[in-house]
């Protein structure tokens, strides 16, 4: 039972450690862009996907600048599900990601998807490392305090 709670709380730290990864959650840009061009937030279609932003000419897709390339079908899948035309808006968290923007702009102009990106705001790299690494320190004392605790019991 020990060596399962163990292996347990190794896949939790994994799973809360990769979630940290961006700097704010996909739906921090879209909830700010999407309320700037008076969209609908994740509108639901009659196959049950959902759009992240429907405004009243786009249906747009939002993803990080890695996953530029699944954006590509999701928005296509929108626009055509909708009518409306398609779009995407790729997340650039770091200026290296904006090679990622230069390889999915070739294919938008081909097939006539729009596209948009989303910076985070300034400043929130150092914000949001100093927070993350609070929490990094938090977890790994309430992981060392589980550890005894097995040992102690």
């Amino acid at each position: 039972m020990k060596k399962l709670s163990f292996i347990f709380v190794i896949l939790f730290a994994h799973i809360s450690i990769t979630e940290a990864k961006h700097l704010y959650p996909e739906k921090f840009y879209q909830k700010n862009w999407c309320k700037e061009q008076g969209g609908i937030l994740e509108y639901k279609l009659i196959d049950d996907t959902r759009v992240d932003c429907l405004t009243t000419n786009y249906a747009v897709e939002f993803d990080f600048a890695p996953k530029w390339a699944e954006a590509i079908g999701q928005s296509l899948h929108y626009a055509t599900m909708t009518g409306k035309k398609a779009g995407i808006n790729l997340i650039i968290e770091k200026d290296s990601d904006f090679k990622y923007y230069h390889k999915i702009e070739p294919l938008c102009k081909m097939y006539d998807i729009t596209l948009w990106y989303s910076k985070a705001p300034e400043g929130a790299y150092q914000e949001n490392y100093d927070n993350s690494v609070d929490y990094i320190i938090g977890f790994i004392i309430k992981f060392i305090k589980y550890i005894i605790s097995l040992f102690i019991n």
